[in-house]
C-alpha cells in the first residue's frame, strides 16, 4: 500500500513556485482574497499570542496584517520555497525605504518544510497557515508539527481547497494522467485534527467561482501562481497537439457571456490545542483544582 508522501513530488513543488516567484503577487488574487477572509474571522477570536507563525507565508502578503492585528506579537513567516521569501523580503525592504515611518519589527523569514519546523515544542500562539496543505505529501503530519508547536490553548487557523477546485479542467482531459493537485475533504481534515488531539475542530467551506477569457489563461494564472500540478502521477513529457486541442475543446463547451467557468472550492477551519486529556501511553489525566484548603 502506498503512503501519501508517494504521491506528491515535493521537488516539483518547489520548482513551480521558485518558478513563479517573481509573477506570483501579480496573479495571486485569489490567495489574497481567501486571507482577507481568515483574518476576518480572527475579529470573533480573543487571542493574545506572543508568537505568530505563518506557514507557507508565500510572498509575505499576510505577515503585515497580522503583525498589525497582534503588535506585540513577534511574527515568523516560513515558506518551502527560498525563491518567494526573497522576492517577498526585496518587496518590504523597498517599502520600509518608500515609507520610513510604518511601525514594527521586520517579520522573520526562514525556508522550512511544513512537516519538519525548527522551532520548540509549545512556543507559538497562533499558528496560520493559508492554502499550504494541498501542497504537502501528508497533511496529518502537518497538523501533527501544528499541535506540537502550539502552546496550550493556542490557536490554529487554516484554509486550504476542497475536492471540488479545477473539477472542470481534470473533466478536460481524458489522457488518464493527473493535472491538478490532490484535494481533501474537509469532513478528513476535521478527523485528522482530532486524531492529532485537537479540540472541538470547526470546518466550513464555501465554493467561489474564476473565470477567464481563455482556456489558456487558466493554465497561465496557474503557472503564473505556482499552482501548476506536482503529483507523481502527472504527465512528465510533452503532451500532443491533439490532446491539447481536446482539452481546449472540452472545456470552452462551459463557455457562458465570454467567460469560462473555473471552480474553487475553499475549505476553512481552526482548532484550540487544550490540556492532554491522556498521557502518551493512554493513561487518563485526571486534573484536580481545589475551589478552597481542606481545613
Amino acid at each position: 500500500m502506498k503512503t501519501a508522501a508517494q504521491f506528491l513530488d515535493q521537488r516539483q513543488v518547489r520548482r513551480n513556485f521558485a518558478r513563479a516567484a517573481a509573477t506570483y503577487d501579480q496573479v495571486a488574487v485569489l490567495q489574497r482574497e481567501i486571507g482577507r477572509r481568515m483574518l476576518e474571522r480572527l475579529d470573533y477570536v480573543r487571542l493574545e499570542p506572543q508568537r505568530v507563525l505563518d506557514l507557507g507565508c508565500g510572498t509575505g502578503a499576510s505577515l503585515t496584517a497580522l503583525h498589525e492585528r497582534y503588535p506585540k506579537a513577534a511574527v515568523i513567516g516560513v515558506d518551502l520555497s527560498e525563491a518567494m521569501l526573497r522576492i517577498g523580503q526585496k518587496q518590504r525592504s523597498r517599502l520600509r525605504w518608500l515609507l520610513p515611518f510604518l511601525p514594527g519589527r521586520r517579520p522573520a523569514l526562514l525556508a522550512a518544510d511544513a512537516a519538519a519546523l525548527p522551532f520548540k515544542p509549545q512556543s507559538i500562539g497562533l499558528l496560520w497557515s493559508n492554502l499550504l496543505l494541498h501542497w504537502l505529501d501528508d497533511p496529518l503530519q502537518g497538523f501533527r508539527e501544528a499541535y506540537r508547536l502550539l502552546e496550550i490553548d493556542g490557536l490554529l487557523m487554516f484554509s486550504t481547497f476542497g475536492p471540488d477546485t479545477l473539477k472542470e479542467l481534470r473533466a478536460s482531459f481524458g489522457d488518464g494522467y493527473l493535472h491538478t493537485q490532490r484535494f481533501t475533504d474537509m469532513h478528513d481534515y476535521g478527523d485528522m485534527l482530532v486524531a492529532c488531539g485537537f479540540a472541538d475542530p470547526v470546518m466550513d467551506a464555501e465554493v467561489l467561482t474564476m473565470t477567464y477569457a481563455s482556456f489558456d489563461d487558466l493554465l497561465t494564472d496557474l503557472r503564473q501562481s505556482g499552482s501548476a500540478c506536482a503529483m507523481r502521477a502527472r504527465r512528465h513529457g510533452l503532451m500532443g497537439r491533439s490532446a491539447w486541442t481536446e482539452a481546449r475543446t472540452a472545456y470552452e463547451r462551459l463557455l457562458n457571456d465570454g467567460r469560462l467557468p473555473a471552480t474553487v472550492e475553499v475549505v476553512y477551519g481552526h482548532a484550540w490545542k487544550t490540556p492532554p486529556k491522556k498521557t502518551a501511553d493512554g493513561r487518563a489525566i485526571v486534573r484536580f483544582d481545589p475551589k478552597e484548603r481542606l481545613r
